[in-house]
């Protein structure tokens, strides 16, 4: 996904905006399992960005072989 943002801000403000920007929407995103990057470029030549791995699922437990018992039984 690319998402490109058009403003009338000056390289001075775009500057100091870009890093609330990115705060803002990577605390959006963090919320989800998702592995993405934000990168913001501004008309001054600044670049800033955020990375954000996907979350490890936790292994799920598994059943040792050889069980058969019925479903909601102690085993």
């Amino acid at each position: 996904m690319d998402i490109r943002l058009i403003s009338s801000l000056t390289a001075d403000d775009e500057n100091a905006f870009a890093p609330a920007l990115l705060k803002a929407v990577g605390a959006i995103l963090d919320q989800f399992p998702i592995a993405y990057t934000l990168r913001v470029e501004t008309t001054g030549a600044q670049v800033f960005q955020h990375t954000h791995h996907s979350f490890e699922t936790a292994a799920s437990a598994s059943i040792p072989a050889g069980i058969t018992a019925p479903l909601g039984t102690r085993v």
